[in-house]
């Protein structure tokens, strides 16, 4: 049970190229799931050459480099466009506030990737309708900035919203629409209990509780590095959602579950190891003698070839300040004066005696550096046996040349230093004491069941708040018992949080204990907890693309603001802001008036 992580990187999203379905007869809806995990983007066309799925999904991440000193401009990437979170991780932003969007300028830049990347071509617009969904309950601000983005910004014709578990449940139960039903949605920040009365959210008794798939993963990342204090930094969030995903699950008995973990057999025969990435290289292995012996002899050849070079360098300079030197004496030789003591003041010498002399000593340096060249051709192909090379052979009057030739080899010296003749022994290689793949393992026992436990007992966590099970039989009490009893009859899980295997054994088994003898109750999971937001968004959109029923248009956002709400089967309730009235002004005028008479009477 050795698991290896996968650290996949997100591939780029393609600039894809629309059909003409999608523009004539007209343009149609354009679909965007805004989670805070996950945006989700497609087209809502009943065209059968139109994809009836999600085209575009991406995390909902924005990373913005501050630009380099060279002069470029910082760089703006989005969602998959970023390869992989934990390099930017520190540079990583998101428009969201737990699952209410704030940050706008961030919110545009993914309707901006979103457009781009689904090859939206109207000039200037978007002139397809869109249907985003939003949070349960979402504030009055929230959605006025949202409104004023899509109709100031980008100019669309019109825009319906919706609750994106309403979507999953409309998805799910279309076919007996309207109906009742108890909706638990639990996401990447929140997690929500939605009651649904004949196909409509009953606003006034849903219940939120602030923990989702976000705060189940730095738990566990706490949980792991406390465990294992030497990986620290191999520990990171993206490796504790794959862990999440993949070798998490929800026990129906939480204690009893934990009694079992206390087993060693049941321990071993359900912990998951998790292979971190590491390197077979020891860094006190031994290199076998014969090795070191063939690196030593490489090195000094390539030192040998160095020296060489410069000597080439240096003879060839020295050559053509000899030539030059000689020309000037066949000047004096010839008896031509005055271009001999030009010549000399060009070459800062004062008489001929100097310049005999330096013909002297460069005649001689030239004839020792071509000695010097004949000798470390003839030791190149000579076989280095001693382990320590020996110094090359000075010059005896003390030339520039041998000077530089013993300072380059004493720069390589301590190449060589440390091997001496009694290292000819064999040297055995060195075994690890340890398995260097089990040290880098990490052992999921317990931690399996801890993190998702958080839902249903925020206390582990810290957090002061009901879980999922108090929550529900809360909302349920606020009901009479027939409608407690419809209620129960359609307990409907959706959003990604809900995915753990055991999880709806587990509401299952909290509605037992809270409901009375006999009754009944059925628990149903979302075909698809992740994209059915998405798909019941699209069924909706197809259904009422040419009705007025739930789309907000221009002109209602011009004459009644951007907080403005069509309310529709998948929506919130919309709630208008009410201001206190004020008394005219008017009316407080001769109240003033008849107020300064009575004083005046009275003085």
């Amino acid at each position: 049970r050795v698991f290896a992580f996968r650290d996949a990187r997100w591939a780029p999203d393609p600039v894809l190229a629309p059909g003409a379905a999608v523009r004539s007869p007209q343009p149609v809806p354009l679909v965007i799931d805004n989670g805070s995990f996950q945006t989700r983007a497609g087209w809502a066309c009943p065209d059968p050459a139109v994809p009836a799925q999600p085209l575009l999904r991406f995390r909902s991440l924005a990373a913005r480099s501050r630009g380099a000193r060279g002069g470029a401009g910082a760089e703006t990437q989005v969602g998959n466009d970023l390869g992989s979170p934990e390099p930017l991780r520190w540079l990583l932003r998101s428009p969201f506030d737990r699952n209410v969007p704030v940050q706008l300028e961030l919110q545009e830049l993914l309707l901006d990737h979103v457009f781009q990347r689904l090859g939206v071509s109207s000039q200037g617009c978007v002139d397809h309708p869109i249907v985003l969904t939003e949070a349960v309950c979402n504030p009055l601000y929230s959605r006025q900035m949202m409104s004023e983005l899509l109709f100031e910004c980008y100019q669309v014709p019109k825009v319906s919203y919706g609750v994106d578990s309403l979507y999953s449940f409309y998805h799910n139960r279309r076919q007996s629409w309207p109906c009742s039903g108890l909706v638990i949605s639990s996401g990447y920040q929140c997690t929500h209990i939605l009651p649904v009365l004949e196909g409509r959210l009953d606003a006034k008794n849903c219940k939120r509780i602030n923990l989702g798939g976000c705060q189940a993963a730095v738990y566990l990342q706490r949980l792991l590095q406390l465990k294992y204090p030497g990986h620290f930094a191999a520990i990171t969030l993206s490796r504790m959602e794959e862990i999440l995903h993949e070798h998490s699950y929800v026990a129906q008995d939480y204690i009893e579950e934990l009694q079992k973990w206390r087993c060693p057999e049941y321990y071993e025969n359900n912990v998951h190891k998790m292979q971190l990435p590491f390197s077979n290289k020891l860094l006190g292995s031994t290199v076998a003698s014969e090795e070191k012996q063939e690196k030593r002899q490489q090195q000094l050849r390539r030192l040998q070839e160095l020296n060489a070079r410069r000597r080439e360098e240096k003879l060839q300079l020295d050559q053509e300040r000899l030539d030059r030197l000689l020309y000037v004496q066949e000047l004096l030789e010839d008896g031509q004066m005055d271009q001999f003591h030009k010549a000399l003041v060009e070459l800062n010498m004062d008489s001929a005696e100097e310049l005999q002399s330096y013909i002297n000593k460069l005649s001689l340096s030239v004839e020792q550096t071509k000695q010097k060249i004949l000798q470390s051709e003839v030791n190149i192909e000579v076989d280095v046996v001693d382990s320590k090379p020996e110094t090359p052979d000075l010059d005896p009057l003390g030339s520039e040349q041998s000077l530089e030739d013993v300072e380059s080899i004493n720069e390589f010296e301590p190449l060589f230093a440390e091997e001496q003749p009694e290292a000819e022994k064999p040297v055995a290689a060195v075994q690890p004491v340890f398995n260097l793949a089990e040290y880098h393992q990490l052992f999921l026992g317990t931690e399996r069941i801890r993190a998702p436990e958080i839902v249903f007992q925020p206390s582990l966590i810290g957090e002061d708040q009901a879980g999922i099970a108090e929550t529900m039989q809360y909302v349920l009490e606020r009901y009479s018992k027939e409608q407690q009893a419809v209620l129960v009859q359609n307990v409907f899980l959706t959003g990604g949080n809900m995915m753990y295997p055991g999880l709806k054994a587990r509401i299952q088994k909290e509605l037992l204990e809270m409901r009375p003898f006999q009754s009944s109750f059925q628990v149903s999971l979302a075909s698809s907890p992740v994209l059915d937001a998405w798909y019941g968004a699209r069924d909706w959109a197809v259904e009422y693309m040419s009705r007025e029923e739930g789309w907000i248009s221009r002109k209602d956002y011009e004459e009644k603001g951007g907080e403005y709400l069509k309310e529709h089967c998948a929506s919130n309730v919309y709630v208008p802001i009410r201001l206190p009235k004020q008394a005219p002004r008017a009316a407080e005028a001769p109240s003033r008036a008849s107020g300064a008479g009575n004083s005046s009477e009275q003085a």
